[in-house]
Parts: C-alpha cells; structure tokens; sequence
C-alpha cells in the first residue's frame, strides 16, 4: 500500500522530464552547477492535491530560485467535495479571497512562474486575489498549469485582464487529476458492492 509520500515520489518522476523541458528555456537555468541569471527569478504556486506542488518544486529546484506559496488566510474545506462546492460559489460570485501573505521585494523580480490548477474551467479565486494585490508590471510570467482533463478554459484570459501589463507566455500545461478519479473509483466499487 502506498504512502501519502509514495505518491508525491511518483508525480515527481512523471513530471520531471517535462518540467525541466519547460524549465530549460529560461534564462535562470544552470550551467555548470552554478545558477546564471541576468535577473531575479520566483516560482509562486497555488495547489490542493499536490500536483502543483510538484512542479513547483522541481521549478525552485532546477531554476535556484526563489519559492512562494499561495495560500488564502482562510483554508479550504480538507474534504474534497466541501472544497469543491465553495470554489464553485466563488467562481460564480467573482469571490476573491484575502491571502494568508504577500510576496516582498516583488520590485526585484523580473519573471514569475506561477501555478495552479484550474478549477471549474478557470483560475481558482487565490490566484486572482495573487494577480490583483501584486503589481507585476513590466514582468514576464511563465505559468505552469494542472487540470483534470478539461483543459485550461479561460485561464489566459484571466491572466490578462488581471496582469495587463505583464508579458504572459504560452503556459506548460498538464493533466494530473488523481483526487477526482481516485474518489470516482471508490464510489463505482462502494456501488458494486451495495448491489
């Protein structure tokens, strides 16, 4: 039986190569074990299973740079279909929550990775609250993007209308939806097992 660690272990092998791919055409990648950049360089990411995270990390690790989490000052519900149905009244709400923090010395950062998933066909609220409370004019953001299988939806152009001035470049994008199949599965056993 696999661990909570055991899976994370395994989204990190599978994301690796395309993540360094990705990783690999900026400025900040390394050569000869020494980081070179002709300037600073931030992975910011917003995650709840997990996947994000994974990219995120591999990103700071590649990269030799700097790693923020977003994170709302109110926590989601921890169960699934709790955190769901909130993130859906949010969406529709055009809800845009306070974060638990801000990025500091923003000023000093010229390119920005950021990830998250996508919730309900779009970016979910505390990536537009990040958008909305950092100026990032002038910056270029490279976003890193999971989904469960419906693609990006509107996620670019949120990116805009919330970044005007920033350069967005074309996003790395992947399917990671373990959570929801997992919690289908489950329930397609539970109902062989009741009939």
């Amino acid at each position: 039986m696999k661990g909570k660690g055991d899976a994370f272990s395994c989204r990190a092998m599978l994301a690796a190569p395309a993540v360094l791919a990705f990783a690999s055409t900026d400025a900040c990648a390394k050569e000869g074990g020494a980081a070179m950049t002709g300037s600073r360089v931030l992975v910011a990411y917003f995650t709840r299973s997990g996947n994000t995270r994974v990219i995120a990390e591999t990103l700071h690790r590649e990269l030799g740079c700097g790693l923020f989490e977003i994170r709302p000052a109110r926590p989601y519900p921890e169960d699934y279909e709790q955190h769901v149905a909130q993130a859906t009244r949010e969406r529709d709400s055009g809800f845009e929550p306070a974060l638990a923090a801000k990025i500091e010395n923003l000023a000093d950062c010229r390119a920005l990775y950021l990830g998250f998933p996508i919730w309900g066909e779009t970016v979910p609220p505390p990536i537009r609250s990040f958008l909305k409370v950092h100026d990032l004019r002038g910056r270029t953001i490279r976003p890193f993007i999971t989904h469960g299988g419906y693609g990006i939806g509107n996620a670019a152009s949120v990116l805009e209308s919330h970044a005007p001035a920033a350069r967005i470049e074309t996003p790395f994008v992947m399917e990671a939806d373990q959570e929801r199949r997992t919690l289908n599965q489950v329930r397609s056993w539970l109902g062989q097992l009741k009939g």
